[in-house]
């Protein structure tokens, strides 16, 4: 049993799948701004981003390229993480100001940037896996 989860766990199929769950609020938020473009742009509008074609179109870069890197186990996963975490980290002054808050509304608020953090950790994560995964197969 023990060498089944060994073989499992250094599986390229089981990297992709994890990966992939990963980095879906990511992958999965830049496939429907393209797919609704308008409300993409909406979205920028609402944080104050401007030009919002411009923020919108840099928004999904970092998403689906970020993730692709990840997922791909590329020799830039690294700089994969790198991105999606300085995206997720910008996200909290401009979506997430729980400070400014009170009540409920302040502690879920709190609750997402902790998500987030948690996030940025695994990407951190996944950057060492597949560096690690491409020196195995080397």
């Amino acid at each position: 049993m023990n060498h089944v989860i060994q073989e499992l766990l250094r599986s390229r199929v089981y990297f992709v799948l994890a990966t992939l769950l990963l980095t879906y609020i990511f992958w999965w938020s830049g496939v429907n701004k393209i797919w609704d473009f308008s409300a993409a742009k909406r979205e920028m509008a609402h944080f104050g981003l401007e030009p919002q074609a411009l923020f919108a179109v840099l928004t999904i870069t970092v998403q689906l390229l970020g993730s692709w890197l990840i997922i791909s186990a590329s020799r830039l996963a690294w700089l994969g993480a790198l991105m999606l975490s300085v995206f997720t980290l910008s996200t909290i002054p401009l979506a997430h100001r729980f400070w400014e808050m009170q009540g409920l509304e302040a502690f879920l608020e709190q609750a997402l940037v902790q998500d987030h953090l948690s996030v940025i950790g695994g990407l951190a994560v996944a950057a060492a896996l597949a560096h690690a995964y491409r020196q195995a197969r080397q």
